[in-house]
């Protein structure tokens, strides 16, 4: 992955530069049930965004950084359920992942659900660590009570890696997290990726509630599109797999940073 050390000094710059809000102070905008909107793009981009939402929003700050650290496990079925489900446009469909948030070490066991009409449900409980199998009637019990599998039916697939960054509106009424410099690892490959410079933007709110952000993204031309971080980790480190419906996609990224597919 190439350096572009003047490009991530500006971001960390400009992001400090917005009002900061605490973990405490958001505790109200949970948006367990909401509907998501992401946008892909680039880290000059970003910075742009981050610009113009000078005013408008505050950074989450956290352990004396406005930028996190994120590790996710994706767990699979031995023939990729779950990610044939999302492949195959199916809804509702689920994934089972174990998130550590590493600037506070909390992990979370967790399933998303996201059903038919656009929304997503996610639920969770407190793990250890990353290492689920080690109270393992506890997290069958969970697994198997969202997706009806238990821990023998699964297993570690992928594992990425990135940096967050957490914007809220003023109106505290929606999250923004912008997510980059994600790394893949392929438990079943042995295979490594990079996304190199590709920015990953998500807007989470409850219904259609104003959101400052769409006319900064309409203004910088960055239009929706979605993006599963599993699911493309899964198609650059496991050329094995059916991926036929993610090659627009992956074409539409490349054109955005290069040297990634």
């Amino acid at each position: 992955m190439a350096v572009n050390t003047h490009i991530d000094e500006s971001i960390a710059k400009l992001v400090s530069q917005l009002e900061p809000i605490t973990l405490e102070q958001m505790s109200g905008i949970k948006l367990m049930n909401r509907t998501d909107t992401k946008f892909v793009t680039n880290k000059r981009k970003l910075a742009q965004l981050l610009e113009l939402a000078q005013g408008h929003y505050f950074a989450q700050f956290t352990n004396d950084s406005f930028i996190a650290e994120y590790m996710t496990t994706y767990w699979d079925t031995d023939d990729h359920l779950f990610y044939l489900e999302h492949h195959n446009g199916r809804a509702p469909r689920q994934k089972v992942r174990v998130r550590t948030y590493m600037d506070s070490n909390l992990t979370f066991l967790e399933v998303k659900t996201k059903n038919n009409h656009g929304r997503t449900k996610k639920k969770r409980i407190e793990v250890p660590d990353q290492e689920i199998i080690q109270e393992p009637e506890k997290n069958s019990e969970f697994i198997n009570g969202l997706v009806h599998k238990t821990l023998e039916d699964i297993h570690p697939t992928v594992r990425n890696q990135f940096r967050r960054i957490t914007l809220v509106n003023y109106g505290k009424t929606e999250r923004l997290t912008i997510d980059f410099d994600v790394r893949f690892h392929n438990f079943e490959t042995e295979s490594r990726a990079e996304t190199g410079d590709l920015v990953i933007i998500e807007l989470k709110r409850d219904g259609n509630v104003f959101s400052p952000v769409l006319d900064i993204l309409r203004t910088l031309r960055i239009k929706p599109s979605g993006f599963s971080k599993y699911c493309i980790g899964s198609v650059m480190t496991n050329r094995g797999l059916k991926h036929n419906m993610f090659k627009e996609k992956m074409v539409r990224i490349n054109k955005l940073v290069s040297n990634i597919y």
